[in-house]
């Protein structure tokens, strides 16, 4: 009995260390097979990458014959509108997968505002300077007397140079950031733009709003003295005498040539280049993107405009007609260079008693004689 039991508790013991081995082989293979499955895994995508090749080349193949591209119909789904869905909220998101307008604003600003800017304003400064120099300003024939007139009030100064100052610093800001791709970044690098741009814009934003009221202000200040009158057609007919001398064209308060530019103002400038300008300033009214879009570009064209004209202002008021500049700064002219730019307002001042002020004589300083010999 006890050799049989021995026999018995031998074999139980084999086949106890047989079934641990196979246990042990079992955890072993699935182990390598788990290893080896998770590191193969990633090139499936390999694999299916090959074969979507090899049916996409086909399909090229295929299409090539018909004259389609087998792409053209993928992208054009994607770009069609077709609506989704998103979680994001806000006013600029959509459950458009790509909203393809944005693609076509970036090209339209970055190529023909641009270019079209830089055309128009590049012309109009070269056409002043070459007016400039060939033909000079447009200076009194009469020699001042001293006898003053008023041609503006504190008021009215303070107010244009309150929009003046605030259109300079619009000017440059806005104009930097438009060109900052094309012409800035060279210059100054990706960090020296960008610590520049995080300035220029919320400056430009901010003194944007600030400037229309000024502009506003000035239309309801002026209009009164900018409606066209019939002689202002003979101003227009001689451009107010910048191409001949001794041609002095009819005006009031105004000649025709500042109305022009007073309703250039108050038409492209408020209505076109603020109205624009306040649809971007304040997005929380609930504007898409294909509308910030669109007034993003009609803002660039129409400021690039307003800033050709102006410049033709700019030079008339300072360079091109001396004198004028001194009526903005001081609020006086000089009785001969009313009587010859504004002849019918000299007249209404005259009518209405308005006393020319004498100016204080100028005398020159005297320069010290030679010491007399001793």
């Amino acid at each position: 009995m006890k050799a049989t039991e021995l026999e018995g508790e031998a074999v139980e013991k084999m086949q106890t260390e047989a079934g641990h081995r196979r246990h042990v082989r079992i955890m072993l293979w699935s182990l390598v097979i788990i290893v080896a499955g998770t590191l193969m895994l990633p090139l499936a995508g390999y694999v299916y990458a090959t074969f979507s090749g090899d049916q996409v080349r086909a399909a090229q193949t295929e299409s090539a014959t018909a004259g389609v591209n087998p792409l053209s119909n993928y992208w054009r789904a994607v770009r069609d509108g077709t609506k989704g869905y998103t979680a994001a909220s806000g006013p600029y998101t959509t459950n458009d997968m790509i909203q393809s307008q944005g693609e076509e604003w970036r090209q339209l600003r970055n190529g023909y505002v641009t270019l079209g800017v830089t055309v128009v304003t590049g012309a109009v400064l070269l056409l002043i300077v070459l007016f400039h120099v060939i033909k000079g300003p447009k200076r009194l024939e009469q020699t001042p007397s001293g006898r003053t007139l008023p041609r503006w009030s504190g008021g009215e100064r303070l107010l244009h140079w309150y929009t003046a100052l605030l259109f300079i610093v619009l000017a440059i800001t806005g104009f930097s950031l438009l060109f900052g791709r094309a012409v800035l970044i060279p210059l100054m690098g990706l960090e020296g733009f960008s610590a520049y741009a995080n300035v220029a814009k919320p400056v430009h934003n901010y003194a944007g709003p600030l400037f229309l009221v000024g502009v506003v202000l000035e239309v309801i200040t002026w209009m009164r003295f900018n409606i066209f009158k019939s002689y202002d057609l003979e101003w227009f007919k001689s451009a107010g005498g910048m191409f001949k001398r001794g041609v002095h064209s009819p005006a009031g308060r105004v000649n025709a040539g500042e109305k022009t530019w007073f309703w250039i103002v108050a038409t492209l400038g408020l209505l076109g280049v603020g109205i624009s300008g306040l649809v971007m300033d304040f997005p929380n009214f609930g504007q898409d993107r294909e509308t910030m879009q669109i007034a993003n570009l009609i803002h660039g064209v129409l400021a690039g405009l307003w800033l050709a004209i102006a410049f033709g202002h700019i030079y008339l008021g300072t360079l091109g007609v001396p004198g004028s500049l001194r009526g903005m700064v001081q609020g006086e002219v000089s009785e001969e260079w009313m009587k010859e730019h504004h002849n019918l307002w000299y007249e209404h001042l005259k009518s209405r008693g308005e006393q020319v002020r004498e100016e204080a004589p100028h005398t020159p300083r005297s320069r010290p004689g030679p010491a007399p010999l001793p």
